[in-house]
């Protein structure tokens, strides 16, 4: 169990749209981050900031140090955005670094943000229906893309860190990611022209400050073990009655509960359960 009070964190891809969003909560909470990032975007929020490569150990071991938790954002995040072997293995390498190192300096708590990508759906190159609806942590990851696999590889690198070295690991399923002021309308827009374009991701998304909440949460609460969890709105960024998105563009998949308005067609209770989250920023 988690008992210590958080005291510094390394935040990897610190840069990124989730690594600042965690960073600005992070010091809102009067904890103090060391940031790292292949570049130093010079106005990260962090007591420290380190430059250089998730990658490289000895990167990695400077960052840690003073460190008593790691929330890991650096990733490749499509597999559009290098080879095959650089998004698979740059991710997986990245994440197993991150965590060796971590457990090597003592480390106990760590929080990996994951991807629905790990489904499958989202970018398979012939489309993939869900087993099942809701979707929940049991349904089984059809990986057909070097992204989706590099995602699911960090789920069982964070689970044999936390038998190897009793580490607790927290890996969080996440969806699109976007304000409310930007990106989130873009897409929502894209979804009320052409619904077909959220189906494989099933419409699903997460504001920032939600994700980053998500990411302390995972921190902070009291938990063992290694743990996959999917996090989301309640509610999809479709403008289009669930029910209706699903009789069109998934028919014929088995639905063991009925989705009222716009609800989101995930089962978020282990999220609830385990960490309490209730996403407060929704795109109405």
């Amino acid at each position: 169990m988690w008992g210590r009070p958080v005291k510094r964190v390394l935040v990897t891809g610190a840069a990124g749209r989730l690594g600042r969003a965690t960073l600005d909560l992070l010091a809102r909470e009067g904890v103090a981050a060391t940031a790292l990032d292949l570049h130093d975007a010079g106005d990260l929020p962090a007591a420290r900031v380190v430059v250089g490569d998730t990658g490289e150990a000895a990167v990695v071991r400077e960052a840690l140090s003073g460190v008593d938790a790691v929330v890991h954002c650096a990733a490749i995040p499509a597999p559009t955005l290098g080879t095959a072997e650089e998004v698979f293995c740059g991710n997986t390498r990245s994440t197993f670094v991150v965590l060796e190192q971590a457990a090597q300096a003592g480390v106990t708590r760590a929080v990996l943000a994951g991807s629905q990508s790990a489904l499958g759906f989202a970018w398979s190159p012939e489309p993939i229906a869900p087993l099942y609806l809701p979707v929940d942590e049991a349904h089984p990851l059809l990986a057909a893309d070097p992204y989706a696999l590099s995602k699911q590889v960090d789920e069982q690198i964070g689970q044999m860190m936390a038998r190897r070295y009793g580490m607790t690991v927290v890996t969080l399923r996440f969806p699109l990611l976007g304000g409310l002021t930007e990106r989130l309308p873009t897409f929502a827009s894209h979804y009320r022209a052409d619904p077909v374009q959220g189906a494989r991701s099933l419409w699903a998304y997460l504001e920032d400050r939600d994700a980053a909440t998500a990411n302390w949460l995972a921190l902070t609460r009291p938990l063992s073990g290694a743990h996959e969890i999917y996090v989301a709105a309640p509610i999809t960024l479709a403008a289009l009655p669930t029910e209706e998105l699903l009789d069109r563009f998934h028919p014929g998949v088995p639905r063991r509960a009925e989705f009222p308005g716009r609800a989101v067609p995930f089962d978020l209770s282990l999220s609830g359960r385990l960490l309490g989250l209730v996403p407060e920023h929704l795109y109405a």
